[in-house]
C-alpha cells in the first residue's frame, strides 16, 4: 500500500500551492467596514489591487499561523498535559471497563438484547453531542472528549475512529445541522436582515435527517471493525489504545478512581453550565481542565514535582498535534498576505449572477462548501459571504433563508476534513490518527453529506415553509 505522507507534509505543500496561487490569480479586495461591531464586506466594492505574490513567506506564514492560533495551541497543551495527570490514575480506563461490565448485565432483557447494548450507547452519546452542536455550536469542547470516548470504543471492540465519530462527528453534524448556534446562525442571519433564528422548524428537521445518517452510518461502521476488526484503517495504529486497556482490564476500582471520576464528571458538567450559561470559551476552558488535572494528581496522591513532571509529559505527548494547528493557519495567511482571498471569493460569487434558481443554490452551496476548507471561521465567513449573497438571493428570487442554509450547510460538513481546522487537527493528534489516514476514510461519508444537504436546500425553494 502507497504510504501516506506526513501531515506536516501535506500542509506544508497546501501551503506551496497557496502561494503559487498568489503568482497566477489576478489581486484584489473588497471594501470593508464594521456595523454594530462587526466587520462587513460593502456590496459592488471589489476592486483590483497590486499583486503580492507569495515567495519566502511560506516560512513566515508558519510563524503568522502559530501567533494566530496560539489560544487553539495552547488550550490542546493545557488539556493534553491535563489528562495525562488525569490518566496516570488510570482512572478512565478502569472506569470504563466498570461500566461496560454492568451495562451488559442490561442484555438480559429482549429489547436491549435485540438492540444491542453497544448500538444504545453509541445511539445515546452521538444524539448528545450532536444536540450540543446544534444548540450552542460545541467544537473546540470536543478536543476534551476525544480522550474519553476512545478508550471507551476500544473496550465495547471497536477502534478510535468510533471514539472520534461518538462525540467529534456528532458535534459537528449538529454544527452543520444547527438550529440556534450563535456562531453560525446567529451572525448569518443578523447579517441577512432576518429574525434571530427564524426557521427554527425547518431547521430542526434537517437536524433530524442529518443526525439519524451519522448515527446509521457509524453504527454500519462499528459492527463491520467489530466482525473483523482488520478493515479498520487504524487497527495498528489502535495498538496504543488497546495496550491501555489490556494494562487497566483486571484492576480493580478503588476509592480514588471514583473521587477522580466524579471529579471529571464534574468537570464536564461545569464546562457545558459554563459554556450555555456564561459564555465561556477556550481561556476559561482551559483553566478549568488545569485545576482538574492538578486535582486529579493530588487524589491520586502525586507529589508537586511528579504533577509538574506528568503535565509537561502530556504537552510533549500532544505537541505535533498543536504545531500542525499553526502549520495549517498559515494557508489562509498565505492567500490573504497574497491578496487573493477576495478575488476567489469575487469570481466564484460572479458565477451565479446568470444562472437559475436550483443552479444558483448549487452554485451558491458549492462556493460555501468549497471556501470553507479555507476558511474553516464560520462568523469569520459569514461576515464575508453573506452581504453579496443576500443580494444575489434578492436578484434571483431565492428567499434569505435558503440562502442562511447553504452557508450553513457549507460551513458544516467540511469542517470534519479541512486541514485548516486546528479543531480537527486537535481531535486526530489525541486520538493518534494521521491526518491522510482520516481523509482517506471519511471523504466519502462527508460527500454523502453534502448531496444530502443539498436535497434539504431543494424544498426551500419550490414549498412556503415558517421562517422561509
Amino acid at each position: 500500500m502507497k504510504k501516506i505522507p506526513h501531515t506536516f507534509v501535506i500542509v506544508f505543500a497546501l501551503i506551496v500551492l497557496a502561494a503559487i496561487l498568489t503568482w497566477v490569480v489576478p489581486a484584489g479586495e473588497y471594501t470593508r467596514q464594521v456595523v454594530d461591531g462587526r466587520e462587513v464586506v460593502l456590496n459592488d466594492s471589489f476592486h483590483r489591487v497590486d499583486a503580492a505574490p507569495q515567495t519566502w513567506q511560506i516560512f513566515s506564514a508558519l510563524f503568522n499561523g502559530f501567533v494566530d492560533k496560539a489560544d487553539i495551541i495552547v488550550f490542546i497543551l493545557m488539556v493534553g498535559g491535563a489528562f495525562w495527570i488525569l490518566n496516570n490514575s488510570h482512572a478512565i480506563d478502569v472506569g470504563v471497563m466498570a461500566f461496560l461490565r454492568r451495562v451488559q448485565r442490561l442484555s438480559r432483557y429482549k429489547l436491549i438484547a435485540k438492540l444491542g447494548v453497544n448500538n444504545i450507547i453509541i445511539t445515546l452519546v452521538m444524539l448528545l453531542f450532536s444536540l450540543f452542536g446544534a444548540v450552542f455550536g460545541m467544537s473546540e469542547e470536543t478536543i476534551a472528549f476525544v480522550v474519553v470516548f476512545i478508550p471507551l470504543a476500544i473496550s465495547m471492540g471497536y477502534d478510535s475512529i468510533v471514539g472520534v465519530c461518538m462525540c467529534y462527528v456528532a458535534a459537528h453534524i449538529g454544527f452543520a445541522g444547527a438550529m440556534l448556534n450563535p456562531f453560525t446562525i446567529g451572525i448569518a442571519q443578523g447579517i441577512a436582515d432576518l429574525p434571530l433564528f427564524s426557521g427554527l422548524e425547518y431547521r430542526f428537521f434537517c437536524w433530524v435527517i442529518l443526525t439519524i445518517i451519522g448515527i446509521a452510518f457509524v453504527l454500519w461502521y462499528a459492527a463491520r471493525v467489530k466482525a473483523k476488526p482488520e478493515r479498520s484503517p487504524v487497527y495498528k495504529l489502535d495498538d496504543y489504545w488497546r495496550q491501555r486497556q489490556q494494562d487497566t482490564s483486571q484492576t480493580t476500582l478503588t476509592t480514588s478512581h471514583i473521587l477522580i471520576l466524579i471529579l471529571l464528571l464534574l468537570t464536564i458538567v461545569a464546562l457545558v453550565v459554563g459554556v450555555l450559561a456564561w459564555g465561556w470559551y477556550i481561556t476559561e476552558i482551559s483553566a478549568l481542565f488545569l485545576a482538574m488535572g492538578i486535582l486529579a494528581g493530588i487524589i491520586d496522591r502525586q507529589g508537586v514535582d511528579d504533577i509538574a513532571k506528568l503535565f509537561l509529559a502530556g504537552c510533549k505527548d500532544i505537541l505535533s498535534a498543536a504545531l500542525v494547528v499553526g502549520l495549517a493557519s498559515g494557508i489562509i495567511f498565505i492567500l490573504r498576505d497574497g491578496r487573493i482571498m477576495d478575488t476567489l471569493l469575487y469570481a466564484l460569487s460572479r458565477s451565479l449572477a446568470h444562472t437559475g434558481e436550483v443552479t444558483s443554490l448549487a452554485v451558491m452551496y458549492v462556493f460555501q462548501t468549497a471556501l470553507n476548507i479555507v476558511m474553516p471561521s464560520g462568523s469569520a465567513k459569514a461576515a464575508l459571504t453573506m452581504p453579496i449573497m443576500t443580494q444575489f438571493a434578492d436578484l434571483i428570487g431565492v428567499s434569505r433563508q435558503t440562502t442562511v442554509l447553504a452557508f450553513q450547510f457549507g460551513d458544516g460538513f467540511t469542517n470534519m476534513l479541512t486541514p485548516t481546522s486546528g479543531v480537527l487537527i486537535g481531535v486526530l493528534g489525541i486520538a493518534r490518527i494521521p491526518y491522510g489516514t482520516w481523509l482517506k476514510w471519511v471523504w466519502k461519508f462527508i460527500l454523502g453529506l453534502i448531496v444530502v444537504g443539498f436535497l434539504l436546500m431543494l424544498p426551500t425553494l419550490w414549498l412556503t415553509l415558517p421562517g422561509f
